[in-house]
């Protein structure tokens, strides 16, 4: 079974940095996209970014994180990251991560989250 763990989370304030990782095993991580997620308390999961497969690493970011956060993706450690900067306030949220392929069948595996507070 397909597990994600998320790391890199914390306490920041207005316009500092931080990266989330994402750590996959017993899965053909290099076979699957990769989205990461967030839900702030009282909203509704919110998509954040993507990194598709392939050698072109293709990704794409939500309107509210483009030109201040970064996804990327290294294979070989079967990690992805989120490098977030300038980070505002409403980006406080636990941040999920999800991989999803697929094939003949669809296969998504999702991580606990980590805990993002951007607060001064």
């Amino acid at each position: 079974q397909g597990q994600l763990v998320e790391s890199g989370g914390g306490l920041v304030e207005p316009g500092g940095s931080l990266t989330l990782s994402c750590e996959a095993s017993a899965i053909d991580f290099r076979t699957y996209d990769m989205r990461w997620y967030r839900q702030a308390p009282g909203k509704e999961r919110e998509w954040v970014a993507e990194i598709l497969t392939g050698g072109g690493g293709i990704s794409n970011y939500a309107d509210s994180v483009k030109a201040r956060f970064t996804i990327s993706r290294d294979n070989a450690r079967n990690t992805a990251y989120l490098e977030m900067n300038d980070l505002k306030p409403e980006d406080t949220a636990v941040y999920v991560c999800g991989a999803h392929r697929f094939t003949n069948i669809r296969e998504d595996y999702w991580g606990q989250g980590t805990q993002v507070t951007v607060s001064s």
